[in-house]
């Protein structure tokens, strides 16, 4: 019996003493929330839709061309298309205040197409106007400015480079339109690529990110910004994205100052290295990003580098693949120079850059696999098909423009619009170039409210009609 008493004592204070060690470990967050809250805005925009817009949405999925019904939706739309009344489309999102004189930062697409942006500030009951200093709709990064007649509270930026996986971060947003939620979890992972753009170097958490958190400040233990919440998964639970605050603070710095964001350019396009790659160049290991073209005229070529090199490092940073090379290349400045590294034939080399600026224009035109051009108006991402990539899909040559992401929720994906799909035709003309299929989207599309593409699938040719917002 006395024994028994000892076993169930000392099991008592086994599970005493692990209660106690557990809540010793778990940290708090009530100060950490109180200071970094006032600094954490909501922000409200508004639309303004026009009724013949949203007439033509409506309708434009049930019309086609060359039926019995062309005169009866002609008609209809010019007696009530244009005289149906415009409405106010509302949206939320979160940002964070960076300066005393109010200067925000929030998410490129939060406030994307926006007539009026509204910010509201923690116990103020009237909303301040914002106005637009710049945007950078590659990074989904956007700085507003308001005029408030106070000393407005901040927040700093933190090293998002010197974040660890496992350690506690916390969120502070605006999701649901529920003000001022706060949530807290860990950073799950570090770079991250979920096909967002091309510089894509998320840090993936699971700390609570919902639709209305964009924008918002994920915080470090010190109350630090080191990433700005951007994405989700849908379809998960505890999956949520931002974007690092040293990426986002030299951004940030250009729009100030600037206005717009200005990049390096190399003049070269690129792609992944394989196994067979390295071991037809002669490589140790598959690290590093193979130049598939130094474009004639540009920095690269202009310096010596040529098609087949493999870049290896930029300055003396390691370039383990292509999307390494696009983020170092893109925090140059025009105009830097910089010390590229490659091997070539099996050997290193080494060649100094001038670097250009990039046109991200210039990059639609030739269809730079480095950097597909996205087509936000219909939520999908292109970019022309390589010969590698055309034999597999079975073709003789490359043709057509390859669907490299679909945005969720977004008309073609409800179009049923999928990545890896490749379109041949957009509205019965031939598109094998972003330009090709600009120009089908600003003249016949536009006119008629609707594309209507050719898609190569599998095998098998199908069509898919998109209606245009």
């Amino acid at each position: 019996m006395v024994c028994f008493r000892k076993v169930l004592l000392l099991v008592s204070l086994v599970i005493f003493l692990g209660t106690g060690f557990a809540q010793a470990r778990l940290p708090e967050f009530t100060e950490l929330a109180e200071n970094a809250a006032p600094a954490v805005v909501n922000i409200s925009t508004v639309r303004i839709v026009s009724g013949g817009d949203e007439f033509r949405r409506f309708f434009s999925p049930f019309q086609r061309r060359g039926t019995p019904f062309d005169d009866f939706f002609e008609q209809f739309e010019r007696f009530f298309g244009d005289q149906a009344p415009s409405r106010r489309q509302q949206s939320l999102g979160s940002g964070f205040i960076i300066s005393r004189d109010g200067f925000i930062v929030t998410n490129n697409h939060v406030i994307k197409d926006a007539d009026e942006i509204s910010v509201n500030l923690l116990g103020v009951n009237t909303p301040f106007r914002a106005e637009v200093v710049g945007r950078d709709p590659e990074t989904d990064l956007a700085l507003l400015k308001i005029e408030a007649d106070r000393v407005l509270p901040v927040l700093e930026f933190g090293d998002s480079d010197n974040s660890k996986v496992g350690q506690w971060v916390v969120a502070i947003g605006n999701p649901f339109g529920l003000a001022h939620t706060v949530t807290a979890g860990i950073v799950s992972a570090k770079g991250r690529i979920i096909g967002s753009g091309p510089y894509d170097d998320f840090i993936q958490t699971d700390a609570s990110i919902n639709p209305g958190n964009s924008g918002g400040p994920l915080l470090d233990m010190n109350g630090k910004v080191i990433g700005i919440n951007t994405a989700i998964v849908a379809s998960g639970q505890g999956i949520g994205f931002a974007i690092p605050s040293n990426m986002a603070n030299s951004i940030i710095d250009q729009l100030q100052q600037n206005k717009m964001v200005q990049r390096g350019w190399l003049g070269v396009t690129i792609q992944e290295l394989d196994d067979n790659a390295a071991k037809a160049l002669g490589l140790d290991e598959v690290k590093g990003a193979l130049i598939a073209e130094a474009i004639p005229g540009e920095p690269a070529a202009n310096a010596g580098i040529r098609s087949g090199d493999v870049v290896v490092s930029i300055n003396g940073q390691a370039i383990e693949d292509s999307n390494a090379l696009l983020r170092v290349v893109a925090q140059q400045t025009p105009g830097d120079k910089v010390q590229v590294e490659v091997i070539r034939q099996g050997k290193k080399r080494a060649f100094t850059v001038t670097l250009g600026t990039r046109d991200t224009e210039r990059l639609a035109q030739r269809g730079t696999p480095g950097a597909p051009e996205h087509e936000t108006t219909l939520g999908i991402s292109l970019r022309p098909l390589n010969e590698q990539e055309a034999r597999a899909m079975g073709m003789e040559r490359p043709q057509g423009l390859l669907v490299t992401s679909v945005e969720a929720d977004s008309d073609a994906a409800r179009s049923d619009v999928r990545a890896g799909d490749v379109v041949l035709e957009a509205n019965q003309q031939p598109v094998n170039s972003i330009a090709d299929f600009q120009k089908v989207l600003r003249e016949d599309a536009a006119e008629k409210g609707v594309i209507m593409l050719l898609i190569r699938r599998q095998s098998q040719s199908i069509f898919r009609t998109i209606p245009l917002p």
